[in-house]
C-alpha cells in the first residue's frame, strides 16, 4: 500500500520504520528533515512537503499536539488540501476530542476518509510493533487499515465509528497512567524516607499487587530515578491533562484527581522540568517529603 507519515518523533520513527518493513511504500514529512534518514535509510522515500506525502492512499500522523496537527491538516497544501476523494487520513496523535471531531467534518467535506487510532506505548514499544492501537472509524474506512495496524502493533481495539472516541479512550488511558504514576512517586517517597530501598520497593509491589506493565515500567524508572531521556516528557503529560479535563467539562463529569495531576505537571513545568520523562513527578514528592535530589534512599 502507498502510505504517507507525518512525524517522525521517538513514536513516528519506529511505527514508519515497521510500516516500511512490512513491504509498504511509505514516504515520509518531517519538519525537521534530518530525522527523515534513518527512514530513506531503510527504504522510505522522503517527502518534501505535506503536500508530498499526501500523494497515496493513506497518510498516517504523529505528531506531539492539537497545534501540530492542525498546521498540517489545514494549511495551505496541508492534508485536507492535498488528499485524494476517497483516501484515508488516520490520526495516531493523542488530540483533543474536539480536535478530531473538525477533522471528521473537514474531511467528509472533502470527501475523503478519517480515522483515529491513537496508540498505548512508549517508544520502545513503538521500536518493537508492540503498540496497541485504540481505533475509531466508519468499517468501511478502518477494515482496510487492518494490515497498518498489525504492522505497528500488538492488538488493535476497535471503540466506535466515531473517530473521536478513541481520542477520548486514549486521554482517559494517559489520565490513569498519570495517576499511577503519581500514586507511586508519593509510596516510594514515604518509604524511602524511612530507609527501604526504593528498588526492592518497586521490585515488591510489581511482584505482587501491581504487576501491570505501567507499575513495572514507571515503578522503575522512579526507583531509579531516570528521567532522561524522556520516553514521554512532563510538558505532554500537562498537555494530555488538560485535554481530558476539557473533555470531562464538555460531558459534565468531575474528576477531582485529574485536577490534581493538572497542577502537578504545571509545577514540574514551569520549575524547568518540562522535558523530563513524565514520571519525573516523582521530583516533587521527593521535594516535598524533604528527600534531597543526591539521597541515596
Amino acid at each position: 500500500m502507498d502510505i504517507g507519515f507525518i512525524g517522525l518523533g521517538k513514536m513516528g520513527q519506529g511505527m514508519a520504520t515497521n510500516l516500511v518493513q512490512a513491504g509498504h511504500r511509505v514516504t515520509v514529512y518531517n519538519r525537521s528533515p534530518e530525522k527523515a534518514e534513518p527512514l530513506v535509510q531503510a527504504g522510505a522515500t522522503a517527502a518534501h512537503t505535506v503536500a508530498d506525502a499526501c500523494r497515496g492512499e493513506v497518510v498516517f500522523t504523529m505528531l506531539a499536539d492539537d497545534r501540530a496537527v492542525e498546521g498540517v491538516a489545514f494549511d495551505d497544501g496541508g492534508i485536507v488540501a492535498s488528499l485524494a476523494p476517497d483516501a484515508t487520513h488516520v490520526s495516531s496523535s493523542t488530540i483533543s476530542v474536539a480536535l478530531s471531531e473538525r477533522l471528521t467534518a473537514a474531511h467528509g467535506e472533502a470527501g475523503q476518509r478519517y480515522a483515529a487510532a491513537p496508540v498505548f506505548g512508549r517508544p520502545e514499544a513503538a521500536a518493537a510493533a508492540k503498540l496497541f492501537v485504540v481505533a475509531a472509524g466508519e468499517p468501511q474506512v478502518l477494515q482496510p487499515l487492518t494490515p497498518l495496524f498489525d504492522a505497528i502493533g500488538q492488538r488493535t481495539f476497535v471503540v466506535s465509528e466515531e473517530p473521536h472516541t478513541a481520542n477520548l479512550v486514549k486521554l482517559s488511558g494517559n489520565f490513569l497512567i498519570a495517576s499511577v504514576i503519581e500514586s507511586l512517586s508519593e509510596a516510594v517517597a514515604l518509604v524511602a524516607k524511612a530507609g527501604v530501598d526504593r528498588q526492592q520497593y518497586v521490585d515488591i509491589l510489581t511482584s505482587t499487587l501491581f504487576s501491570a506493565p505501567a507499575y513495572q515500567t514507571y515503578g522503575g524508572l522512579i526507583a531509579r530515578r531516570q528521567f532522561e531521556p524522556a520516553g514521554f516528557a512532563a510538558q505532554l503529560g500537562l498537555k494530555d491533562v488538560r485535554l481530558a479535563l476539557a473533555a470531562a467539562e464538555q460531558l459534565e463529569v468531575p474528576m477531582p484527581v485529574a485536577s490534581l495531576l493538572r497542577d502537578r505537571f504545571l509545577t514540574l513545568v514551569a520549575t524547568g522540568a518540562g522535558h523530563l520523562d513524565w514520571s519525573a513527578l516523582a521530583t516533587l514528592a521527593d521535594r516535598d517529603a524533604g528527600l534531597l535530589s543526591d539521597d541515596p534512599a
